[in-house]
């Protein structure tokens, strides 16, 4: 086998990957079963940021977890739509609510919660929270228990 760079087809290709805050790479599909509850849940471990005071790099896990109902985030543009970011100056705080807010107005979930993971800078992490229940239902209700028993 061959191991030159000359033999490297993707490496170096320009990416289709956004520049800055991209919401509209998000793409969805027809959830098959959408008479039952069941829960999707998404890991980005490679998160990133800005920081909008600094501009230094801020990192986290995102742990995205839902109840859909008749449509589901596609993962490919999931990822391109979180890379979107790291070009973006955002409070931790701010990155998971806009997330929240933004996946929310896609797929019309259920439910929906997102938490973020961010690494230590000074000492501190910080892992903020939030979810959604659709208002009116019985996942409203979960959201407000969900929220309360948080830790």
């Amino acid at each position: 086998m061959d191991r030159t760079k000359d033999n490297l087809q993707q490496l170096g290709r320009k990416s289709d990957t956004p520049e800055t805050y991209a919401p509209e790479v998000l793409e969805t599909f027809e959830n098959s079963h959408p008479e039952r509850d069941y829960w999707v849940q998404l890991n980005c471990k490679e998160f990133t940021t800005l920081c909008p005071i600094t501009g230094q790099p801020d990192f986290a896990e995102l742990k995205i977890l839902y109840i859909p109902d008749r449509r589901m985030v596609e993962s490919k543009s999931l990822k391109l739509y979180l890379f979107s970011f790291r070009n973006h100056g955002d409070f931790h705080e701010d990155c998971v609510n806009t997330i929240l807010d933004d996946l929310i107005k896609l797929m019309d979930p259920r439910y929906i919660e997102i938490t973020g993971l961010f690494v230590p800078r000074g000492g501190i992490s910080i892992h903020p929270y939030a979810n959604y229940g659709r208002p009116g239902t019985m996942y409203e209700q979960m959201a407000a228990r969900r929220l309360e028993n948080h830790v």
